[in-house]
């Protein structure tokens, strides 16, 4: 993390209130802010009908693997059928993960669930791509 060790409570204030009103604003099922660091995903603060089943787990697996490789947005519209999905506190439909890029590395990620199968198209992964953008301080 790129921010001191005091602006901590601070980051996490910020980061569940930008969690809660990125859910608001989108009707998303959950939404979770991890940062990217020495190989670890880690959350940093979520919004949604439970925590994230989990909180912290290697930055080598999931559909987070392939957005911070890629330094792209990672999507499975159909969870279920999808390999690279590490399962949750219940499955959803459909996630996306868009990767929070800062001086060429990812430092977070954007993880966003829904209940519907083929959930995500083309102009909500931008507004996701966009919000990735706008909450980009919080790791600076």
């Amino acid at each position: 993390m790129r921010t001191a060790a005091g602006n901590h409570a601070s980051r996490a204030k910020r980061a569940e209130a930008a969690a809660a009103a990125i859910r608001s604003a989108t009707g998303a099922r959950w939404v979770g802010l991890y940062t990217v660091a020495d190989g670890v995903v880690t959350n940093e603060a979520w919004n949604g009908p439970a925590p994230p089943a989990h909180p912290t787990f290697q930055a080598d697996q999931g559909l987070t693997a392939h957005a911070i490789a890629a330094h792209a947005v990672a999507l499975s519209n159909d969870v279920a059928h999808d390999p690279r999905y590490l399962a949750n506190q219940r499955d959803t439909g459909s996630e996306v993960i868009v990767p929070i890029i800062l001086d060429g590395q990812v430092v977070g990620t954007l993880d966003v669930e829904d209940d519907r199968t083929g959930a995500f198209d083309g102009a909500s992964v931008a507004t996701y791509e966009a919000i990735a953008n706008a909450i980009l301080p919080l790791w600076q």
